[in-house]
């Protein structure tokens, strides 16, 4: 594949030796996960829920698209419906790669080799980051199973993968000048190639998504804690869907033992504490917003007119919808746990459990 990227920065203090699932769940992780299931109650419960749904997948089939088609497309267009019905395989994948690691039953992983390997054979990446950011469950499961992959297939989901993110990196999408270049289509392909970078021990892949990522920090989020996408859309609403896969980035990056992203600030003094920090008042209540009433993008004001829920102009920014980001943010800075709770009622989940063996100890 013709590369238009060569990098050319080393960084010596991420070595391949030095990582290894830092995307999914560590061995110890997974350890200290059947510990949980075995001596805690709440998590035994939500295990057994989730140990359900792993055995139902056992009798299920794939469910592969050619081409992912979510974006700019409106709630009801067959396209975004089919996607919708074929992107549950996501989940399936994850479900069946960490029951394997919990039970060793190889039923499970060869029903997810199963799922990856049909997706691998039939999906072509189309370098758009808004479908792609689709991929995590299915990037974290071969992150967790990929040592037991046969050879064979194991080239096969690896190409795959690789092509994914060597097609962001070159997308027309990517090109200076365009928006998508900077807001937050452009959060969502690092995350895409970083996690895909960090997945199959790629270094250029690697060097490629701290770099950019620099550079996004400085373009995309502002001193006072704003963001590009909070001014184009004038809502709180794409200001989260930008700073989730950021978070999600930095994480990897900090289990990798690179550098630290949440604090780092930009050129012009920017960085995501800042961003993530600015919505505390809005989160607590303190201050108020109405969604999307200066948007720029037509795309809003389309899906306004087609009644979805959340984008009629002057629709009061809800704090639940900035969980995605407290829920990430609090790996580095614990001390959000109160305002987490506050917002999510104490409730927790089987997914709660799971980032929490992440966060730091």
């Amino acid at each position: 594949m013709m590369r238009k990227f060569v990098v050319t920065i080393a960084l010596a203090s991420l070595s391949f030796v030095a990582f290894g699932q830092v995307v999914s769940l560590t061995s110890t992780e997974t350890a200290k996960l059947k510990s949980r299931i075995k001596n805690d109650e709440e998590t035994k419960k939500r295990y057994q829920d989730f140990e359900k749904s792993a055995l139902t997948y056992l009798g299920e089939q794939p469910n592969p698209l050619d081409t992912i088609r979510t974006e700019g497309l409106l709630k009801g267009n067959p396209k975004k419906v089919k996607t919708q019905a074929a992107l549950a395989d996501m989940g399936k994948m994850f479900a069946l790669a960490l029951q394997y690691r919990i039970t060793h039953d190889q039923r499970y992983l060869n029903k997810c080799v199963e799922f990856l390997l049909a997706w691998a054979k039939t999906n072509k990446p189309n370098g758009d980051p808004i479908d792609d950011t689709n991929l995590d469950p299915a990037v974290e499961a071969y992150d967790l199973i990929k040592q037991d992959i046969p050879s064979d297939h194991k080239k096969q989901i690896e190409q795959w993968l690789s092509e994914t993110a060597w097609t962001e990196i070159n997308s027309k999408r990517m090109k200076a000048g365009r928006a998508t270049a900077i807001n937050n289509w452009n959060a969502h392909r690092l995350k895409v190639v970083g996690e895909i970078g960090y997945a199959l021990h790629n270094q250029e892949l690697i060097n490629w998504t701290i770099e950019n990522l620099k550079s996004h920090i400085n373009t995309n989020l502002y001193p006072d804690g704003t963001s590009l996408d909070f001014k184009e859309r004038d809502a709180m609403h794409y200001h989260i869907y930008d700073l989730e896969p950021m978070l999600k980035l930095a994480i990897i990056i900090d289990r990798a033992k690179g550098p630290d992203f949440y604090t780092y600030e930009s050129p012009k003094g920017s960085s995501i504490k800042k961003s993530v920090e600015w919505l505390f008042p809005y989160i607590r209540g303190e201050k108020q917003h109405e969604e999307y009433v200066n948007t720029t993008v037509k795309f809003d004001r389309d899906r306004a007119k087609n009644n979805e829920p959340g984008f009629a102009p002057g629709t009061m920014f809800k704090p639940a919808l900035a969980l995605p980001v407290l829920r990430l943010s609090v790996y580095f800075d614990p001390a959000q746990n109160e305002l987490l709770k506050s917002v999510s009622g104490n409730s927790g989940s089987w997914q709660n459990v799971i980032e929490e063996l992440k966060h730091k100890q």
